[in-house]
């Protein structure tokens, strides 16, 4: 089920800073990271989008929709949900907002709180961190065995 997320929501909750310059792209790093381990689906949304800023960017399987000033994203978020109709049931909205949250309930989305959701994407970083199967680096030893045992005999001469 893909996520529909209220960002400044959810930035201070993964420890991350609202007044800091990159709050949106180090949460949207997240994300992807999120999910990739997670294979999911990811809308976020950002109010406050300063002129000439607003817009969508795609970043792998996160969508960042940047509201300009003078709306809100949990303006944006529910007009998203209204003009889904039926098809939010297959969405989660994640939020602490009471009317963004009720706005989710309204089409019958699931929703969790942000605070749910920051613990949901922390179990994603371990996950990504202790995987057997993430390609791990080589050390100088390691490279130079691997060269002698694929090299031909007159590179070795």
């Amino acid at each position: 089920m893909p996520y529909i997320i209220d960002g400044h929501n959810l930035i201070p909750r993964v420890g991350l800073r609202l007044d800091a310059l990159d709050d949106e792209i180090a949460l949207v790093e997240m994300l992807r990271e999120f999910c990739r381990v997670k294979k999911k689906r990811v809308d976020i949304y950002f109010d406050g989008a300063p002129p000439g800023e607003d817009g969508t960017r795609k970043f792998g399987y996160v969508t960042a929709h940047f509201v300009r000033k003078g709306r809100t994203a949990d303006s944006a978020i529910h007009a998203r949900l209204r003009k889904m109709g039926n098809s939010a049931r297959n969405w989660t909205v994640v939020s602490s907002d009471r009317e963004v949250l009720a706005s989710a309930k309204y089409v019958r989305a699931s929703s969790i709180s942000a605070d749910e959701f920051a613990q949901q994407i922390e179990n994603a970083r371990f996950v990504a961190q202790n995987d057997p199967n993430e390609d791990k680096a080589l050390s100088k030893q390691e490279v130079d065995e691997w060269m002698n045992l694929f090299s031909s005999d007159e590179e070795k001469d």
